[in-house]
C-alpha cells in the first residue's frame, strides 16, 4: 500500500508540473537546470554552453556534409575518440558526481539532434507539451530553430543505399583498393602489430578475388606518406571554406506549425470539446488570432533554407597538418580521392586519383 501511495504521489506531481509548465525529468543534452540554492527546486532551464557548443558543431558538420561520410555513427565515434563526456557523464559533471567514461552512441546522437527538446520545449513521452494557447510550451532558449530541426530529421533519416561511412581512425579506411581484384584493402597483421595495408579478399574466401595472387601490401606509414605528399601537392594551396546552414526566414515552417495548431483546435471543436459558452468564446478568440498570424506571415518575403560558405583564411595544407587521420579522411572523401595499390614490381605501385579542379576554384569546405 505504501508503494502504491508513493507511485500515485509521483504521478500526481508529474501531472501537476506538466500542467504548470515546469520541468520534472532530467534535462536534455545541451540544457541544465538552474537552482537558486543547492537542493532547491528548479528555478528555470538554461543552455549548458559547453554541451550546446558541442552538439551544435555536430549538427553543423552533418548538415554541411555532401559526401555521406559524416553520420551520427561517425560523429559518435569522433566524440568518444576526442574524450568528450557523454550526456550521462556531462550531467554527472554538472552535479559534481564522478564520471564513468561511457562512450557516445549513434542512437544517442540521433535522438539529441532529432528531438524537439532541442527547440527548448517542455517534453512528455517524446512529444512537446501543449499549453493553454494550443502551442508547445517553451521553457528554454532553443539550440537551433525549427527549420534546422526539420533539416536534421531529414538528413539523419535511414538510407538504404547499401553504403556505410567508415568509423575507424585509419587514414585510408574506405579509400584504398586492390589493383588485382578491386576489393577494399584491410589492415594486415595481428592486433598488436598492425603494420600494413593489404588485400585479404582471397583468404577471406571472396570468389571474385580467387585469382588475386600475389596480393598487394604496403606499410601503413609508407602509403600514408605517399598519399599525403600527393594530396598536398595537388590541393594544398586551396582555401578552406566553412559551411554554415542558413535556416532562411523560417516563415513557411512557422506557417505550417500555426496551421497544424489551428487544425488541432478545429478537430477538437468538431469533437465537441468547446461546446460551453466560455470555451466557445476562447476557441473563437484563439482561432481568430491564429488566422491573423498566418495571414501576416504569408505577407512577408520568404528566403529558403540552405547552405552557405564563409572563408576561414586557412589553406588546405594548414588544415591537413592540424587534423587527425579521421578529419583527413573526410577531406579525402570531399575531393573523391581513391588509392589503388598494386603488387611489387607494378608501375605505378600506387595509383592515386582525385577530383579535377582548376586552381582558381580550389577550395575545401569544412
Amino acid at each position: 500500500m505504501e508503494l502504491r501511495a508513493i507511485q500515485k504521489r509521483n504521478r500526481d506531481e508529474t501531472i501537476r508540473a506538466r500542467n504548470a509548465g515546469e520541468p520534472k525529468q532530467r534535462p536534455s543534452y545541451g540544457f541544465m537546470y538552474v537552482r537558486l540554492a543547492p537542493m532547491a527546486k528548479v528555478d528555470h532551464v538554461a543552455l549548458d554552453t559547453v554541451a550546446a557548443e558541442i552538439i551544435r558543431e555536430v549538427a553543423r558538420r552533418i548538415l554541411a556534409d555532401e559526401t555521406a561520410k559524416i553520420t551520427c555513427a561517425t560523429e559518435a565515434a569522433r566524440l568518444t575518440r576526442e574524450g568528450i563526456p557523454s550526456p550521462s557523464d556531462r550531467r554527472a559533471q554538472l552535479y559534481g558526481r564522478p564520471v564513468k567514461g561511457g562512450p557516445w552512441t549513434a542512437k544517442t546522437v540521433k535522438h539529441i539532434l532529432c528531438s524537439e527538446a532541442a527547440l527548448g520545449y517542455l517534453m512528455h513521452d517524446n512529444r512537446p507539451v501543449i499549453g493553454a494557447d494550443g502551442r508547445p510550451v517553451r521553457i528554454a532558449e532553443p539550440l537551433w530553430d525549427r527549420a534546422t530541426h526539420d533539416a536534421l530529421v531529414k538528413v539523419t533519416a535511414p538510407k538504404r543505399d547499401g553504403s556505410r561511412a567508415p568509423k575507424g581512425a585509419q587514414l585510408l579506411s574506405g579509400v584504398a583498393f586492390c589493383g588485382n581484384c578491386g576489393a577494399r584493402l584491410y589492415i594486415a597483421g595481428r592486433a598488436e602489430r598492425r603494420h600494413a595495408y593489404g588485400c585479404t579478399a582471397r583468404v577471406r574466401g571472396i570468389r571474385a578475388s580467387a585469382d588475386c595472387k600475389p596480393a598487394p601490401a604496403m606499410a601503413i606509414t609508407a602509403l600514408d606518406a605517399l598519399l599525403s605528399g600527393w594530396f598536398l601537392a595537388r590541393y594544398g594551396s586551396g582555401e578552406v571554406m566553412r559551411k554554415i546552414y542558413d535556416p532562411g526566414t523560417g516563415h513557411a515552417v512557422q506557417i505550417a506549425e500555426l496551421e497544424a495548431t489551428r487544425k488541432r483546435l478545429r478537430d477538437d471543436r468538431q469533437a465537441g470539446l468547446y461546446d460551453s459558452a466560455v470555451d466557445a468564446e476562447w476557441f473563437r478568440t484563439e482561432y481568430r488570432r491564429l488566422g491573423d498570424e498566418i495571414t501576416a506571415l504569408k505577407a512577408l518575403p520568404e528566403r529558403k533554407p540552405g547552405m552557405r560558405t564563409v572563408p576561414t583564411s586557412r589553406t588546405i595544407a594548414q588544415e591537413w597538418d592540424a587534423a587527425d587521420d579521421t578529419r583527413r579522411r573526410e577531406m579525402l572523401a570531399e575531393f573523391e580521392v581513391r588509392v589503388v595499390l598494386h603488387p611489387t614490381g607494378h608501375e605505378p605501385r600506387a595509383a592515386i586519383t582525385g577530383m579535377e579542379i582548376s586552381p582558381d576554384a580550389l577550395e575545401l569546405t569544412g
